[in-house]
């Protein structure tokens, strides 16, 4: 290259490029949430961030309760001093326990103007945008962990006609189902009195039956990782990407509808 072909592309302009961009706070146990992500937002155009909070199993009232203190800190290492569109906290047991509205306090305190999504109340919006009434709730955890979670939905207007919880104690163990079990719970979870079930724990790979199930029960099924990346990508304005499972993802948030 000559001296003046080099003066030359220093006067080019580069414009810059910014895509949606989300962050993800996942358990630093978790085998599942990333995976999901990504396959979920491929072909989206949106971008994916991700840090890690400390959490201890076995999966218990105590322990998930002992993550709050972490929350700004660990938000505030996804792109520190830049903005995200939406902040997911990737723990559904731990949102219900400590309280959507503290989650959104802490994240939005490292991230103002993001919008923060977890993955109960992503649920929730995506049953309603469903016309879901009547359900019913698979979980993994203990029935310790899984009543308040019962009870939460209850509180969001939703009649809980059935709760089945796996007793399992380990969010790793909850990773290590197979497909086929899940699938299996899932018929036996779900009364024939519900309008839809949900799947609830972000580590039990669930997001990729959700189709067979929907198939085997004739009815909707909303899982934590699905519902939480629906609600993300409302959140930045970006349509499903190729893989989009379930009747979900052909929902818009009824909360888009009625701020609008």
């Amino acid at each position: 290259m000559t001296a003046e072909s080099i003066f030359e592309a220093s006067r080019l302009v580069f414009e810059r490029q910014q895509a949606p961009r989300i962050g993800l706070v996942a358990l630093s146990t978790d085998r599942t949430s990333e995976r999901d992500y990504y396959q979920l937002l491929a072909g989206t155009g949106v971008e994916l961030v991700v840090n890690r909070i400390r959490f201890a199993n076995p999966v218990t009232i105590e322990n998930l309760l002992a993550m709050a203190p972490s929350f700004t800190a660990s938000a505030e290492m996804l792109l520190p001093g830049e903005a995200l569109d939406a902040v997911a906290f990737s723990c559904t047991s731990a949102s219900v326990l400590i309280g959507d509205h503290k989650v959104a306090e802490a994240f939005g305190a490292a991230k103002p103007g993001a919008a923060i999504v977890t993955p109960p109340l992503a649920a929730v919006e995506g049953l309603k945008a469903l016309g879901a009434k009547r359900i019913s709730l698979l979980t993994p955890y203990s029935f310790a962990v899984s009543r308040p979670m019962a009870a939460y939905f209850g509180t969001h207007g939703f009649e809980v006609d059935r709760l089945t919880a796996l007793e399992i104690q380990s969010d790793t163990a909850m990773a290590e189902l197979s497909p086929d079990s899940i699938v299996d719970a899932a018929i036996e979870s779900v009364s024939p009195e519900a309008d839809a079930l949900f799947i609830s724990c972000t580590a039990l790979r669930s997001v990729s039956v959700v189709d067979r199930i929907e198939e085997k029960i004739g009815r909707p099924v909303v899982t934590s990782n699905q519902a939480a990346v629906w609600r993300c990508l409302a959140a930045c304005g970006a349509r499903p990407g190729r893989y989009a499972p379930g009747r979900l993802f052909a929902q818009r948030p009824i909360s888009l509808d009625s701020a609008a």
